[in-house]
């Protein structure tokens, strides 16, 4: 009788996720009994075993249920129980990937296979990559690293090529057997792996230790540094704090002689204001004190003087006129009230100049005529919230047409007219936050600033402010001694004559009213 040759079996862990390894078996499956090879599904415990047979060779190949989501710990487990049901035999390892990819799901698994076995287990390990549908053009760079590791062992197996791809493996497990010894992986090389580690992981935690010592020594002498700037930070900002308290009391200082002079010039101004007026009688003209309204269009000059006669009158009404939108002027007006113990006569006008800078000479005649006999202060009147480019160059056409000294004798008037939404709640702090333009134009005038509300809402506050704006009025008449604003260019007989024609006009256009109005 002929003794029956028993086939030669090997045994491969296989390393792949439940996808993969449902993909070899259905290849499997698929190409078995007539291309020579057999197939045959068992378990082994809990494990599912596939055992090959290939002409007179015989491959068992024992999978651990790998998932995705496992925690290394746990794959590590499934493994080693794989493992130990196959250790009487001789061990190899297989990679499964499909269409040549490799993912990061496989990168994870090949670090924990060399964590837990060693990296000598890439020795023992075979890539065989599973091609029944998309195939990757050209392999990974990092897939193509670990076939250099296994000594260019990888392989493919397709439904048609099933046998072909099977002896190619077949021949690759022989020759690793028969370079790195006939046993395969075996338990005694696990054990060592695992002592490795552990003295791996004995010195890492030693040199952990050394670690955390020199931080904790780096540390301490980082917080004596940190110690030692904060106490010489301390120690500037004493010093810093020293000096912002004498710098406080120089300010101080400074603030106490500036009102101790300022008030010797109040002293002054009001002395010269008693004895100007008790140099002139009652009816004297020249005792009147003459303002001009300059500004833009728009900006509000016939509202605010409306306003200033009827808060200087002692009236108020929420429905007044004051407070309405003003007509364009179109030509010089003049308005007399009686405030702060004399006469005040308020010139209003239309813009003197046209947008070219080129000025109008009969309207500029006109105003000085009818500011008689001043003019004695100039008003320039600006919209709050607007200083447009006219308005930046307003100073310098008020110097042109009137003469360089006109900044001495002038006071900026900030209106806030109706329908404005804008709303500084402190003029002083408007002024502060303006552009650099208007803090220059205001300071060119002597930073003589006052506000005045043409709104309906704050027409209560506007008594108040009408009375500070005359007395600033009254302080700068009285520190030029009184006198009046010297227009050089026309003479005075000239500018008296034009005021008699003026008055004479205006007395001809009232009276062809009155005859109008009895027909």
């Amino acid at each position: 009788m002929s003794q029956k040759t028993v086939p030669f079996k090997r045994t491969m862990l296989v390393i792949s996720l439940v996808e993969e390894w449902s993909c070899l078996k259905s290849l499997l499956q698929d190409s078995s009994g007539d291309n020579g090879h057999q197939v045959a599904f068992s378990s082994l415990g809990s494990n599912p075993v596939c055992n090959l047979t290939v002409e007179d060779h015989m491959i068992s190949l024992h999978y651990a249920h790998l998932k995705e989501d496992m925690p290394e710990e746990s794959i590590c487990q499934a493994m080693d129980g794989c493992f130990k049901c196959c250790t009487n035999a001789i061990t190899t390892f297989l990679l499964l990937i499909q269409g040549g990819c490799y993912t990061k799901k496989e990168r994870r698994l090949i670090e924990i296979l060399q964590a837990h076995f060693g990296v000598e287990s890439l020795k023992y390990l075979v890539i065989l990559s599973l091609e029944d549908g998309k195939v990757t053009d050209t392999l990974d760079d990092t897939l193509l690293d670990l076939i250099n590791m296994c000594d260019g062992r990888y392989c493919r197996i397709t439904a048609s090529t099933a046998s072909g791809g099977l002896h190619a493996l077949l021949e690759m497990v022989s020759n690793v057997l028969a370079e790195n010894g006939e046993r395969g992986y075996t338990e005694t090389m696990l054990t060592e792996s695992r002592r490795r580690c552990t003295e791996d992981s004995a010195m890492n935690m030693l040199k952990q230790k050394v670690q955390e010592a020199e931080e904790k020594a780096q540390a301490f002498k980082e917080r004596a540094q940190l110690r030692e700037e904060r106490r010489a930070r301390e120690v500037e900002e004493l010093k810093a704090k020293h000096a912002e308290e004498r710098k406080k009391e120089a300010a101080e200082k400074n603030k106490l002689e500036t009102r101790r002079v300022s008030l010797q010039e109040a002293e002054i101004s009001h002395r010269a204001m008693l004895q100007l007026h008790m140099s002139t009688p009652d009816d004297d003209e020249t005792k009147k004190i003459s303002v001009i309204l300059l500004g833009l269009s728009g900006s509000g000059k016939s509202s605010a003087l409306n306003l200033i006669l009827n808060r200087a009158g002692h009236q108020y009404s929420v429905s007044g006129f004051a407070h309405e939108q003003a007509a364009p002027t179109l030509s010089c007006d003049r308005k007399e009230v009686c405030a702060a113990g004399g006469r005040i006569l308020l010139v209003d006008t239309p813009e003197l100049w046209d947008e070219d800078g080129v000025e109008n000479a009969e309207l500029v005649k006109d105003c000085l005529a009818l500011a008689l006999p001043g003019p004695h202060v100039f008003l320039l009147v600006l919209q709050v919230g607007r200083f447009t480019q006219g308005e930046r160059e307003m100073l310098g056409h008020m110097q042109k047409i009137f003469g360089r000294e006109i900044p001495e004798h002038t006071i900026v008037l900030f209106v806030h007219v109706e329908g404005n939404p804008y709303r500084p709640q402190n003029i002083n702090d408007y002024v502060a936050r303006a552009h650099s333009s208007l803090q220059e134009l205001v300071r060119s005038c002597g930073s003589r600033y006052y506000e005045l509300n043409v709104t309906k809402s704050q027409g209560a506050l506007s008594y108040p402010q009408v009375k500070e704006l005359l007395s600033g009025v009254n302080k700068l008449v009285a520190s030029h001694g009184g006198g009046a604003f010297s227009a050089k260019r026309f003479s005075p007989q000239e500018l008296k004559e034009r005021n008699k024609v003026m008055g004479e006009r205006s007395e001809g256009a009232l009276e062809v009213n009155y005859l109008l109005r009895d027909e």
